[in-house]
């Protein structure tokens, strides 16, 4: 690319040529490839091998103060938290985060709900398979896939918003759900809190609705804990699948999955066996969905969603 020379003032001196590759400052590499070792379940020397290049880029910011990259790569599932409130700011900071996701169109279908209620979280913990860390945590978000406002829009307009009523629609809220929740995911993490999603939600989606008080066209798409970890918990960075069996260059790429896999296997088995869990990721992946009985009744949730006012045609 060719830059045309900054015009100069009548008899100053013309600017000294600028040379056309400038110097790239290094970066110790060594906490970059200490986060993705632990987040791919690698000896740091290895780290290339399941995710080439990564540290180039994240070794500028790693340890950087409140790098989002690092925030990210250093994500675990938190399930022991202290019974501490949060301060006050935490919940509006992190909606706001949540605003900052994309949202399709700008529709912005989605909404959150903050329960701190000891009552309120009791049950809705039942509901979501007695986990007992949204009963001890002070903050259960519960992001909401919400028709409701683009139809109270319409409505005031007198028109019916027919479009609502399609899958698209419906992929489009959850989507804008799950990237606001995301959002106040890294948010909260930011902060020194912990996380973890509870999906379970959607065991009971017209119960959990009715203790909401959700009207026709929202329905609660996951929730979140949010809390002070429990330093005495044992929660750790669990590994992924090495990046070549998630990157595709071009076109899909099915030829190689079983090696990828196969060496993820080797990484993942030991890690579950530290946590005290049987079997290997493989053995995971087809039990939970062997049948749908494992879905744990999240295998009705198109008819619920019809009746919820999701007909997703």
């Amino acid at each position: 690319m060719t830059i045309a020379p900054v015009p100069t003032a009548a008899g100053a001196p013309a600017p000294s040529a600028v040379p056309e590759t400038l110097p790239t400052p290094s970066h110790d590499t060594g906490g970059a490839r200490a986060a993705l070792a632990a987040r791919y379940g690698v000896d740091p020397v290895t780290v290339e091998d399941v995710a080439p290049g990564a540290t180039e880029g994240l070794a500028p910011v790693v340890d950087r103060p409140g790098a989002v990259l690092a925030t990210q790569l250093r994500h675990r599932t938190v399930r022991r938290y202290l019974t501490d409130p949060l301060a006050d700011h935490v919940v509006p900071t992190l909606v706001a985060a949540a605003q900052s996701a994309p949202t399709s169109s700008n529709l912005q279908v989605w909404s959150v709900v903050a329960v701190t209620d000891p009552a309120r979280k009791d049950r809705l913990a039942a509901l979501a398979g007695d986990q007992a860390h949204v009963r001890t945590a002070p903050l259960l978000l519960v992001w909401l896939a919400d028709l409701a406002r683009a139809r109270a829009l319409g409505e005031r307009e007198g028109v019916r918003l027919e479009a609502t009523d399609y899958l698209e629609t419906t992929v489009v809220a959850f989507l804008d759900a799950a990237l606001a929740a995301q959002n106040a995911v890294v948010a909260a993490e930011s902060l020194g809190l912990g996380t973890v999603y509870i999906g379970a939600l959607r065991n009971h989606p017209a119960q959990v609705a009715a203790e909401l008080g959700l009207p026709e066209g929202v329905v609660a798409v996951v929730g979140l804990v949010v809390g002070h970890p429990d330093p005495a918990g044992s929660e750790r960075v669990k590994p992924r699948l090495p990046q070549a069996a998630v990157l595709h260059a071009e076109r899909y790429r099915a030829a190689g999955q079983h090696e990828h896999v196969a060496a993820y296997e080797e990484r993942i088995a030991p890690f579950y066996r530290e946590e005290g869990l049987d079997g290997g990721w493989r053995d995971r992946v087809v039990d939970r969905l062997r049948v749908p009985g494992a879905l744990r009744g999240r295998a009705h949730l198109r008819p619920t969603l019809a009746a919820l006012g999701f007909p997703s045609k």
